[in-house]
């Protein structure tokens, strides 16, 4: 079964909606990478995607992946050093719980949407918006080929 059928052409775009609102009033990126299985360990996974999708070249370093691998149900949230020096310490810790929750619930697109906006919300902080700020990654799920 191909990954994209485990979320509905809604959930796509109520993802992708939630990483534009959450990207509105900030210069920071969020990416979304989505795939079957996860190989090792999560966090060193959602590290080699995040090098992969180039989300260390920003300008400012103020990227964020959420990383999902739905049969394994392994959930990542990966932030880059810019933003890490910024955001509280146990942030990213409870952005994943409040995601997990609803995974739990079995609403995958739900948790994301919620995390993506909690993401935004330190990024608006910390990465204000300027005039001359370019979208640098795309809004688009990243889903992976396995």
């Amino acid at each position: 079964m191909n990954v994209k059928k485990y979320f509905t052409a809604e959930n796509k775009l109520q993802i992708t909606n939630a990483i534009r609102a959450a990207e509105m009033n900030t210069s920071g990126e969020i990416r979304v990478h989505i795939e079957k299985y996860c190989k090792g360990d999560v966090l060193d996974r959602a590290a080699y995607v995040f090098e992969k999708m180039e989300m260390h070249k920003t300008r400012l370093r103020n990227g964020v992946l959420f990383y999902l691998a739905v049969e394994d149900h392994q959930f990542a949230i990966l932030g880059d050093a810019g933003l890490n020096q910024k955001v509280p310490e146990n942030f990213w810790e409870s952005t994943k719980e409040l995601v997990l929750s609803k995974f739990k619930e079995g609403n995958l697109a739900e948790g994301l949407t919620n995390g993506i906006l909690m993401a935004g919300e330190q990024l608006k902080k910390h990465f204000t918006y300027f005039k001359e700020d370019v979208n640098e990654l795309s809004d688009d799920i990243s889903f992976g080929k396995n």
